[in-house]
């Protein structure tokens, strides 16, 4: 009988990706440092490009659109300049719907549509509830960003995945779990076909192409960058591509050919991702279908 609960409970900490070992608070800053990779947008950086570890969370990249122009906000608990005096209920709602708390400066006005809460929205309930304890938990750091200019009504397109959810019995299927990450990962927010001014998730999922202009702090005259095709086409996608290949990729930021690829993409964050989970973040990317 032993044996039997002692199996049971290992396959339960498989399925939670070892979730049951951790506290809320580890859990959700494994989620917000790796796969997530919130520090990549809310984060300072210094002249170099370089995230200043002091000012962790306090307020980031400006995003200059024809849509608005948005600094990512101060997200420690900074209760001026921070979400210090916003509830749990209210960080959630920011989180998974993108709306900014209905009181206070900006009540009610939508976050930028840079956050990717149409992606946030697959989070499982105690993996939310563990983001949220998470940033409670850091260092409050007094920073106040530019309030967003709107130039257009905030839109963000439906994820299918996050609209059809998931469940943590679910992600005992690697694939389904690897879907999951890559999900809150919003991996296709920049890597899915871009047309007329929004994402193409149904027809162009993982296609590429989108381009995206130097960060702030690149050198004058670098060219932009340009979202890869991740798709399981063998020539135009990662079809080819082996799964070593592929990690060093996800968490070196290094091509097949050697060389070094360009940001946004948080390299940096995904190279804390643990084994099983880059894994199953593979799985996920060999089923996409192929796209040229």
């Amino acid at each position: 009988m032993l044996r039997i609960a002692f199996a049971g409970c290992a396959m339960m900490m498989s399925i939670c990706g070892g979730a049951l070992a951790e506290s809320p608070v580890e859990r959700g800053g494994y989620l917000v440092n790796t796969i997530m990779a919130c520090g990549n947008c809310h984060t300072p950086r210094d002249a170099g490009g370089k995230p200043v570890a002091a000012q962790a969370f306090s307020g980031g990249i400006t995003f200059t659109t024809p849509a608005f122009i948005a600094t990512a906000p101060n997200i420690t608990p900074d209760v001026e300049t921070g979400i210090g005096s916003w509830s749990d209920a209210e960080i959630r709602r920011a989180l998974v719907e993108g709306i900014r708390p209905d009181r206070g400066h900006l009540a009610g006005v939508p976050l930028a549509a840079i956050m990717p809460a149409n992606f946030y929205k697959a989070l499982l309930p105690d993996d939310l509830d563990a983001i949220v304890a998470y940033l409670r938990a850091q260092k409050p750091v007094r920073n106040a960003v530019p309030h967003p200019v709107y130039k257009a009504a905030v839109q963000r397109d439906a994820y299918p995945d996050a609209e059809a959810g998931f469940s943590r019995a679910g992600l005992a299927d690697p694939v389904r779990r690897g879907a999951y990450l890559v999900t809150i990962g919003h991996c296709m927010e920049c890597h899915s076909a871009w047309s007329r001014g929004a994402s193409d998730y149904r027809t162009g999922l993982g296609r590429g192409g989108r381009a995206f202009p130097a960060r702030e702090g690149s050198p004058a005259g670098t060219p932009p960058a340009i979202a890869a095709n991740i798709t399981s086409d063998p020539a135009a996608g990662i079809g080819g591509w082996t799964d070593a290949e592929l990690r060093r990729a996800i968490t070196q930021g290094i091509g097949r050919d050697g060389r070094a690829l360009k940001p946004l993409m948080a390299y940096a964050s995904y190279a804390g991702l643990n084994d099983a989970d880059l894994a199953d973040i593979i799985a996920y990317l060999r089923r996409v279908p192929p796209l040229q």
